[in-house]
């Protein structure tokens, strides 16, 4: 399988890592298009993998043209690309909330797959949400399972409406954590914790919690309750997090990234 990135940056680069770690590709099936020349050095010499700074040549003959790029360069891309895609060549999209009839309109081309991956993809743990065009054929939609997968784990939605509720669930996702964590490790601060154990507590806490979500068979409620013995440390936390309306928050908070999502793609 030959690739072509038109963007060779965190996201991009994490794609390509990824596919090289995994052994779904070869350094020199790939080629990477990046106006800075600075970008194509690095990753030219950290990956072995074809640069160039011309969309078009990074493009031709290639099986899968995978767009890195912001979206507010896209119509620059487009334009350098319209009309010379072809004899079944995929494109997959991985730009924030930019729909595939944009894409197709843009590019004169329909067989598009857009997808919605997440920061965790960069270290192959993430979690890919996709939607394909009725011009994706089945061999062309395992391609993209096995370019989507490299990162991680990828989920296939028929409807493109759910790629916003992805993006407002595990696109965003990781920033919530993130802020549940540096929350948490500020509170261990407070009482006295050193940072760097403070750190390590937490870190580890989440990674079990979340391992021990995977391999249950029980729900996130089930094992909450589990570990909530009655007038002990855990339920006098909850009822503060309880008073201060987290769980409807979070969910606020979701809802807000899924309306915006909504909105950037209109």
């Amino acid at each position: 399988m030959k690739l072509a990135f038109i963007g060779g940056g965190n996201m991009g680069e994490a794609i390509v890592a990824a596919l090289l770690q995994k052994k779904r590709a070869i350094p020199t099936a790939i080629t990477v298009s990046d106006v800075s020349p600075e970008r194509r050095d690095y990753l030219g010499k950290q990956y072995g993998v074809l640069t160039t700074d011309e969309n078009l040549e990074a493009v031709a003959g290639r099986d899968v043209v995978i767009l890195s790029v912001k979206p507010q360069q896209f119509a620059e891309v487009a334009a350098s690309i319209k009309g010379q895609l072809g004899n079944n060549q995929l494109v997959i999209s991985i730009m924030a909330g930019v729909r595939t009839d944009k894409i197709t309109e843009a590019l004169g081309y329909g067989v598009i797959v857009r997808a919605m991956p997440n920061m965790p993809a960069r270290i192959g743990m993430g979690v890919t949400g996709w939607t394909a065009t009725p011009d994706v054929s089945d061999s062309q939609k395992e391609r993209a399972r096995i370019v989507l997968g490299s990162m991680g784990e990828e989920l296939f939605f028929p409807d493109e409406g759910s790629l916003d509720m992805v993006t407002a669930v595990s696109g965003s996702g990781p920033a919530y954590v993130f802020l549940f964590a540096e929350a948490l490790i500020a509170g261990a601060e407070k009482l006295g914790l050193a940072p760097d154990d403070a750190r390590e507590l937490v870190i580890r806490t989440l990674l079990g919690a979340g391992h021990l979500l995977e391999a249950s068979d029980m729900t996130a409620a089930e094992l909450r309750h589990a570990v909530t013995s009655k007038g002990g440390t855990t339920e006098k936390a909850l009822q503060v997090l309880d008073l201060g309306g987290f769980s409807v928050l979070v969910a606020d908070a979701v809802r807000a990234a899924y309306e915006r999502s909504v909105e950037l793609g209109d």
